[in-house]
């Protein structure tokens, strides 16, 4: 019996023999994606839609949330810059938050849309929730840690990203099959 070599170079040959842990590592990041994406466009939503938060003052509003946490946050002058405008640092935050989870859930610029969600927790942690003690009681500290893969790794499956990588890659490789 012959033995022959496949020549073909269609990937759903070489996917179909990937064993489920292939397919779980490749996939990890979706569950991670799925979580941030939905939680920021809420968070941005949440804020776009409350009566009180996009207020300069008074109770729930950003300008009050800032000048509490002024003097306990670590760097006081990045709560002072948010303060020269606590409504439109409100507005910015929460365009910014609805921006990353969009990009994110759908796979657009991810690892830009990651890295954006990495400074806006990074930012709260140092001035929202700074104070909180012990430090892991916090969770923009772990929301940080969270979009750090995604950082990293972008959005390889399930994406816009990856979608129009597979079409970029068409149009550079020419035609087999002419």
């Amino acid at each position: 019996m012959a033995q022959g070599m496949r020549t073909d170079s269609h990937t759903s040959y070489i996917e179909e023999n990937r064993s489920w842990r292939d397919t779980a590592t490749r996939y990890a990041l979706v569950p991670l994606r799925i979580f941030l994406g939905v939680t920021f466009i809420y968070a941005g939503l949440d804020k776009l839609t409350s009566s009180t938060f996009l207020h300069s003052s008074g109770s729930g509003s950003i300008g009050d949330l800032m000048r509490a946490v002024r003097d306990s946050s670590a760097i006081p002058a990045l709560v002072d810059l948010a303060l020269k405008n606590p409504s439109g640092f409100g507005y910015a935050m929460a365009f910014g938050e609805l921006a990353v989870g969009l990009g994110t859930l759908v796979g657009l610029l991810s690892r830009l849309a990651a890295f954006g969600g990495a400074l806006i927790s990074l930012s709260l942690w140092l001035t929202v929730s700074w104070a909180s003690s012990p430090y892991y009681y916090g969770n923009d500290l772990a929301y940080l840690m969270a979009w750090l893969p995604l950082v990293l790794a972008g959005a390889p499956v399930l994406s816009l990203d990856a979608a129009l990588r597979g079409r970029r890659r068409q149009r550079q490789r020419p035609d087999l099959y002419r």
